[in-house]
């Protein structure tokens, strides 16, 4: 098997606000507003959507009003 490299636990010493002295919570762990310093405020980036196939019918549309 292959040995998998853990993670380092997130910790507060880590956070932008607490290094920025941003933040106001005295807590034991990290709070949910956990942000990595070395990435500053940049939120993540998300996943690009991609189709794996061509559409072969049109998705619903509402009825168009008779002109």
């Amino acid at each position: 098997m292959l040995d998998v490299p853990k993670t380092k636990p997130a910790r507060c010493q880590d956070c932008y606000f607490h290094q920025n002295m941003l933040c106001a919570l005295n807590l034991d762990k990290p709070c949910t507003t956990f942000r990595p310093a070395e990435r500053g405020l940049a939120p993540e980036r998300q996943l690009a959507f991609v189709f794996r196939a061509e559409r072969t019918t049109t998705a619903y549309a509402f009825p168009q009003p008779n002109a």
